[in-house]
């Protein structure tokens, strides 16, 4: 006997079969969210991020985004690899920092198209609709939309949280007016008393639970702020050269996080154990030829060399590190030199 099984189930199947850990649906329900976004973005707690406000309410009403969607189908894909030792990372002053998301392949092109080949599996058993799929690529609150969807809940570190693999994972999302089951989202979010993420958070950017001023967070620092990094907050970001992962690291969540089973997002270049100065010394041709096909690229050279700048008037004084600053106080940039002469100025008060 033949028994069929529901579309709901065999997305459940494909997905799984391409990477995926979870799958859930969700209607396009999002009015709580949207008052929450608007209350965040009047704070100006979104920095110089722009486009955070200029969609107007697209983000928050997927229908208005993609006009004729009803549901919205949300996936997680691990991407912690093992042995990359963060902790030990963070302890030596001397190595580089980068966001544990970042060290290998940008997940960006890889989840978008299994995204896309679901889709087309969708679109093939159904027989119909439209499809569209985001990873991190369009005016979509993907947090919300995957709580929605029954795959964890919104942390007072502001990160997706699942309760059987802590919060180490990508987020993708398919639009679609295929009027699919819903999934139940959680009852409740299960963070309880704990602080620890709001606690350890080095630049102290949590300003409540569930409030993230980004002008603090070290993530938005190295990555997103184009200009030069406040003088208070400087030493403060220790050797965090892209991103930031404390609040995740200390989230006791994350005891139950999953290591990833891609290739692609194993570590490249030995960025996961690499000294500061090596980094600070690589000239642009090597800096775009290591970072070829990773999330590292978007920064630019320029602010690859301000961040490093950071981490090294923050790092131990050494002639090596000395040397290594010298040699760039000329160069052609200067937001880089402002950085280098503090980063100096560290080492040589006098």
């Amino acid at each position: 006997m033949v028994i069929a099984i529901s579309l709901e189930k065999q997305i459940q199947q494909w997905a799984a079969e391409l990477g995926f850990a979870q799958v859930g649906i969700t209607d396009v329900d999002l009015g709580e969210n949207e008052a929450y976004l608007q209350k965040w973005l009047d704070a100006g707690y979104h920095g110089s991020m722009d486009y955070m406000a200029s969609h107007g309410s697209k983000r928050s009403r997927p229908e208005e985004l993609i006009p004729g969607t009803c549901r919205v189908i949300s996936l997680r894909m691990n991407y912690l690899t093992p042995d990359t030792q963060p902790l030990a990372i963070l302890a030596s002053p001397e190595k580089a920092y980068i966001s544990r998301y970042t060290l290998g392949r940008d997940y960006h092109k890889l989840i978008r198209k299994r995204l896309a080949t679901l889709a087309k599996r969708i679109e093939a058993e159904a027989g119909s609709g439209q499809y569209r799929a985001f990873v991190d690529s369009a005016p979509v609150l993907e947090r919300a939309i995957a709580e929605r969807a029954g795959l964890g809940w919104i942390a007072k570190n502001t990160m997706l949280i699942n309760s059987e693999a802590g919060s180490w994972f990508f987020l993708g999302e398919i639009y679609t007016d295929l009027p699919l089951t819903t999934t139940t989202p959680q009852e409740s979010k299960h963070c309880g008393t704990c602080t620890a993420c709001l606690d350890i958070c080095p630049t102290k950017a949590f300003v409540g639970p569930f409030q993230l001023d980004a002008r603090r967070c070290i993530s938005y620092l190295t990555i997103e702020h184009k200009g030069s990094i406040d003088l208070e907050l400087r030493p403060l970001m220790g050797n965090r050269i892209f991103g930031c992962d404390d609040c995740q690291l200390v989230c006791p969540w994350n005891k139950f996080a999953q290591h990833t089973e891609q290739g692609d997002f194993q570590p490249r270049h030995q960025l996961d154990d690499a000294q500061l100065v090596d980094l600070f010394l690589w000239d642009e041709s090597t800096y775009l030829s290591n970072t070829e096909g990773s999330a590292l690229r978007r920064i630019g050279f320029e602010r690859w060399l301000r961040n490093l700048a950071i981490a090294l008037g923050n790092a131990p004084t050494t002639p090596v590190v000395i040397a290594a600053l010298q040699s760039r106080r000329d160069f052609p940039s200067a937001l880089v030199r402002e950085h280098i002469q503090w980063a100096l100025d560290r080492h040589d008060p006098a």
